[in-house]
């Protein structure tokens, strides 16, 4: 994972968690995509539903690596990442 240009698409797997997965109906998935935000606008658009909002409250790991607070746009993806889609958590 890395903070810089964009690079050409590759294959990533995607995998949801609880309500996450709930709402897209699937474990895991893969897809092209070259950043983040792109993960997020094509399983958004794959879904629909509940996803789409759920997403704008999701913690990411990609590739075990914590997303935080930066900008979907810019985190780009290498081919064959893992990206976890984490909803928040209730409880302690």
């Amino acid at each position: 994972m890395t903070g810089g240009p964009a690079t050409a698409p590759g294959t990533v797997t995607v995998r949801y968690w609880a309500a996450a997965r709930a709402a897209a109906g699937v474990t895991e998935e893969t897809l092209v995509a070259s950043t983040l935000a792109q993960v997020q606008d094509a399983i958004a658009a794959r879904h629909g539903g509940t996803l789409p909002s759920l997403l704008r409250r999701c913690s990411y790991l990609v590739d075990d690596q914590p997303a935080g607070q930066r900008d979907p746009a810019t985190l780009t993806l290498a081919a064959g990442a893992v990206v976890e889609v984490l909803p928040p958590f209730a409880g302690g």
